[in-house]
Protein backbone atom coordinates (compact mmCIF):
# COMPACT_ATOMS: atom_id res chain seq x y z
CA UNK A 1 0.00 0.00 0.00
CA UNK A 2 1.25 3.47 -0.88
CA UNK A 3 1.15 5.81 2.13
CA UNK A 4 -0.34 9.29 2.00
CA UNK A 5 3.09 10.67 2.85
CA UNK A 6 4.67 8.88 -0.13
CA UNK A 7 2.01 10.24 -2.49
CA UNK A 8 2.46 13.75 -1.05
CA UNK A 9 6.22 13.52 -1.60
CA UNK A 10 5.75 12.53 -5.25
CA UNK A 11 3.18 15.29 -5.81
CA UNK A 12 5.43 17.83 -4.11
CA UNK A 13 8.44 16.88 -6.20
CA UNK A 14 6.47 17.13 -9.46
CA UNK A 15 4.87 20.44 -8.46
CA UNK A 16 8.36 21.86 -7.97
CA UNK A 17 9.83 20.20 -11.07
CA UNK A 18 7.17 20.80 -13.74
CA UNK A 19 7.48 24.03 -15.72
CA UNK A 20 4.72 26.47 -14.78
CA UNK A 21 3.89 27.24 -18.40
CA UNK A 22 2.86 23.61 -18.91
CA UNK A 23 -0.27 23.89 -16.82
CA UNK A 24 -3.33 26.05 -16.41
CA UNK A 25 -3.87 24.43 -12.99
CA UNK A 26 -1.81 22.00 -10.91
CA UNK A 27 -1.14 18.60 -12.50
CA UNK A 28 -3.18 15.61 -11.42
CA UNK A 29 -0.78 12.97 -10.14
CA UNK A 30 -1.72 9.42 -9.24
CA UNK A 31 0.65 6.86 -7.79
CA UNK A 32 0.47 3.10 -7.42
CA UNK A 33 3.15 0.50 -6.75
CA UNK A 34 4.11 0.33 -10.45
CA UNK A 35 3.54 3.74 -11.98
CA UNK A 36 3.22 7.50 -11.52
CA UNK A 37 0.72 9.08 -13.92
CA UNK A 38 1.11 12.83 -14.44
CA UNK A 39 -1.87 14.46 -16.16
CA UNK A 40 -1.20 18.07 -17.08
CA UNK A 41 -4.09 20.54 -17.32
CA UNK A 42 -3.44 22.70 -20.37
CA UNK A 43 -5.31 25.91 -21.15
CA UNK A 44 -8.42 25.26 -23.22
CA UNK A 45 -8.49 26.33 -26.84
CA UNK A 46 -10.32 29.49 -27.79
CA UNK A 47 -12.88 28.08 -30.20
CA UNK A 48 -13.58 30.28 -33.16
CA UNK A 49 -16.93 32.01 -33.19
CA UNK A 50 -19.66 29.65 -34.32
CA UNK A 51 -17.43 26.58 -33.93
CA UNK A 52 -19.33 23.35 -33.51
CA UNK A 53 -18.61 20.54 -31.09
CA UNK A 54 -16.57 18.61 -33.64
CA UNK A 55 -14.34 21.60 -34.42
CA UNK A 56 -13.79 22.33 -30.73
CA UNK A 57 -12.99 18.66 -30.02
CA UNK A 58 -10.47 18.57 -32.87
CA UNK A 59 -8.86 21.83 -31.72
CA UNK A 60 -8.39 20.35 -28.26
CA UNK A 61 -6.95 17.13 -29.70
CA UNK A 62 -4.60 19.21 -31.85
CA UNK A 63 -3.38 21.18 -28.84
CA UNK A 64 -2.74 17.93 -26.94
CA UNK A 65 -0.82 16.47 -29.90
CA UNK A 66 1.28 19.61 -30.34
CA UNK A 67 2.10 19.68 -26.63
CA UNK A 68 3.17 16.04 -26.76
CA UNK A 69 5.59 16.65 -29.61
CA UNK A 70 6.91 20.01 -28.37
CA UNK A 71 7.70 18.77 -24.84
CA UNK A 72 8.84 15.20 -25.53
CA UNK A 73 12.53 15.61 -24.65
CA UNK A 74 11.88 17.67 -21.54
CA UNK A 75 9.17 15.25 -20.31
CA UNK A 76 11.52 12.31 -20.87
CA UNK A 77 14.24 14.02 -18.81
CA UNK A 78 11.82 14.71 -15.95
CA UNK A 79 10.55 11.12 -16.15
CA UNK A 80 14.10 9.73 -15.94
CA UNK A 81 14.75 11.80 -12.79
CA UNK A 82 11.49 10.69 -11.18
CA UNK A 83 11.96 7.04 -12.16
CA UNK A 84 15.38 7.05 -10.53
CA UNK A 85 14.06 8.84 -7.44
CA UNK A 86 10.83 6.84 -6.90
CA UNK A 87 11.61 3.54 -8.67
CA UNK A 88 8.38 3.63 -10.69
CA UNK A 89 7.58 4.20 -14.34
CA UNK A 90 6.33 7.69 -15.16
CA UNK A 91 3.46 8.08 -17.61
CA UNK A 92 2.16 11.31 -19.10
CA UNK A 93 -1.19 12.65 -20.17
CA UNK A 94 -2.94 15.96 -20.78
CA UNK A 95 -6.37 17.43 -20.30
CA UNK A 96 -7.52 20.25 -22.59
CA UNK A 97 -11.05 21.30 -21.76
CA UNK A 98 -13.07 18.08 -21.98
CA UNK A 99 -10.41 16.24 -24.01
CA UNK A 100 -8.18 13.90 -22.02
CA UNK A 101 -5.37 11.90 -23.56
CA UNK A 102 -2.76 9.59 -22.03
CA UNK A 103 0.46 9.55 -24.04
CA UNK A 104 2.06 6.60 -22.33
CA UNK A 105 0.91 4.29 -19.60
CA UNK A 106 1.53 0.80 -18.34
CA UNK A 107 -0.73 -2.15 -18.98
CA UNK A 108 0.53 -4.51 -16.33
CA UNK A 109 -0.37 -8.21 -16.51
CA UNK A 110 -2.16 -9.52 -13.46
CA UNK A 111 -2.47 -13.21 -12.63
CA UNK A 112 -5.76 -14.39 -11.20
CA UNK A 113 -7.47 -17.67 -10.46
CA UNK A 114 -11.14 -17.87 -11.32
CA UNK A 115 -13.66 -20.61 -10.75
CA UNK A 116 -16.02 -21.69 -13.49
CA UNK A 117 -18.85 -19.21 -12.70
CA UNK A 118 -16.45 -16.27 -13.00
CA UNK A 119 -14.86 -17.70 -16.16
CA UNK A 120 -18.33 -18.08 -17.65
CA UNK A 121 -18.97 -14.37 -17.08
CA UNK A 122 -15.78 -13.53 -18.96
CA UNK A 123 -16.55 -16.03 -21.72
CA UNK A 124 -20.03 -14.52 -22.15
CA UNK A 125 -18.47 -11.09 -22.66
CA UNK A 126 -16.06 -12.56 -25.21
CA UNK A 127 -18.77 -14.54 -27.02
CA UNK A 128 -21.00 -11.44 -27.17
CA UNK A 129 -18.21 -9.39 -28.73
CA UNK A 130 -17.90 -7.02 -25.75
CA UNK A 131 -14.27 -8.13 -25.34
CA UNK A 132 -11.76 -9.94 -27.54
CA UNK A 133 -10.29 -12.10 -24.77
CA UNK A 134 -10.79 -13.11 -21.15
CA UNK A 135 -8.07 -10.62 -20.23
CA UNK A 136 -9.88 -7.78 -21.98
CA UNK A 137 -13.21 -8.91 -20.45
CA UNK A 138 -11.69 -8.83 -16.97
CA UNK A 139 -10.31 -5.33 -17.59
CA UNK A 140 -13.79 -4.27 -18.78
CA UNK A 141 -15.31 -5.64 -15.53
CA UNK A 142 -12.76 -3.79 -13.40
CA UNK A 143 -13.48 -0.50 -15.24
CA UNK A 144 -17.22 -1.03 -14.73
CA UNK A 145 -16.84 -1.64 -10.99
CA UNK A 146 -14.57 1.40 -10.66
CA UNK A 147 -17.08 3.55 -12.54
CA UNK A 148 -20.06 2.49 -10.42
CA UNK A 149 -18.36 2.15 -7.06
CA UNK A 150 -16.04 5.16 -7.20
CA UNK A 151 -17.11 6.66 -3.86
CA UNK A 152 -16.81 3.35 -2.03
CA UNK A 153 -13.38 2.63 -3.58
CA UNK A 154 -12.16 6.13 -2.63
CA UNK A 155 -13.31 5.58 0.97
CA UNK A 156 -11.62 2.17 1.05
CA UNK A 157 -8.35 3.60 -0.33
CA UNK A 158 -8.40 6.39 2.27
CA UNK A 159 -8.91 3.87 5.08
CA UNK A 160 -6.09 1.65 3.78
CA UNK A 161 -3.81 4.65 3.49
CA UNK A 162 -4.52 5.59 7.12
CA UNK A 163 -3.60 2.05 8.21
CA UNK A 164 -0.36 2.23 6.20
CA UNK A 165 0.49 5.59 7.78
CA UNK A 166 -0.10 4.22 11.31
CA UNK A 167 2.06 1.18 10.51
CA UNK A 168 5.00 3.38 9.46
CA UNK A 169 4.82 5.27 12.77
CA UNK A 170 4.69 2.03 14.77
CA UNK A 171 7.51 0.47 16.78
CA UNK A 172 10.51 -0.84 14.89
CA UNK A 173 10.81 -4.62 14.72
Amino acid sequence: MITNEAVERVRGWFSGRLPEDWQASPADISVDRDEIVVTLNLPDTAASEGAGEAETAEARAGRASAFREDTREQRMAIAREAQHRYERAVSWGVRVGEHEQLFTHLATPTMTRLRQPQRQVLDTLVDAGVARSRSEALAWCVRLVAQHEDDWLAELRAAMSQVADVRTRGPAA
